[in-house]
């Protein structure tokens, strides 16, 4: 018995172990840590994906010319904000007076869904200081926040990945919204060019990364299904909120059986 327990303890410390010499964490995952390579790493993979969504920067600098908004206005929403759904939004309502309460209440409705993507990465932030913690999140969007968590759920333990590839988004983001509102006049319709589906392009990219096999077919199959239905029943962008938090509620149920 004294063997096979030394053994056991053995075999149990050497799968704890990482290739890049984090020990695992109480929770199962990597030990993260916060520092430049995980930053630079983070940059040169959100390169590729900010590229694509600067189209729908471009989509949203158009919008806020025809709203009335200036380019250093627009610039400067698109540099505090960073969510592009909210942004759209926004601009939509934008009119004269500005109903700041029916924006407040629309942009908080969209951008619910983030608690949710914030609270999947807790198992891993949860060993960050809170100025690293908090300060990622403003970098967050849903193409860097699904890149982050495959990269943490390879066990990188790279903590300022979201970081790094939230910089990348923010930089094309901000650039492209730019030339959206100098170039919307000569742009005209943006469908023409198809900017107007490149974000939807963008997240069946990112699905295939995601992809870990038939396990993530029932949450998957739940999320589109309530989402859908509920397109058509609530107002506004709750179907997001809605079918995540189902997906989230089937899959709970479905490891506790």
């Amino acid at each position: 018995m004294t063997g096979s327990s030394e053994e056991m303890a053995g075999d149990h410390d050497r799968a704890s172990a990482t290739d890049d010499g984090h020990a695992s964490s109480g929770a199962g995952h990597t030990d993260v840590t916060f520092g430049w390579a995980g930053l630079r790493r983070g940059f040169t993979t959100g390169v590729p994906v900010a590229i694509g969504v600067a189209g729908y920067g471009v989509a949203f600098g158009m919008l806020a010319d025809r709203a009335g908004l200036s380019v250093a206005e627009a610039a400067l929403m698109s540099a505090t904000v960073l969510a592009g759904a909210s942004q759209m939004v926004a601009v939509e309502l934008w009119s004269d007076p500005i109903p700041v309460a029916t924006i407040l209440l629309a942009t908080v409705a969209i951008n619910l869904r983030y608690s949710i993507m914030g609270a999947a990465l807790e198992p891993w932030f949860r060993s960050l200081s809170p100025r690293q913690a908090y300060g990622s999140l403003f970098f967050m969007a849903d193409e860097n926040w699904a890149l982050t968590m495959r990269d943490l759920a390879g066990g990188s333990g790279r903590g300022a990945f979201l970081v790094g590839s939230g910089i990348a988004l923010w930089l094309f983001w901000i650039a492209s919204t730019v030339v959206g509102a100098v170039a919307g006049g000569a742009i005209g319709e943006p469908a023409r060019f198809g900017l107007d589906f490149v974000l939807a392009a963008v997240f069946v990219a990112l699905l295939v990364d995601l992809w870990e096999g038939r396990s993530n077919l029932f949450p998957w199959a739940v999320a589109l299904a309530v989402s859908v239905t509920a397109a058509e029943l609530l107002p506004g962008q709750w179907y997001i909120v809605v079918g995540g938090g189902a997906a989230a509620v089937a899959e709970v149920i479905r490891h506790d059986e």
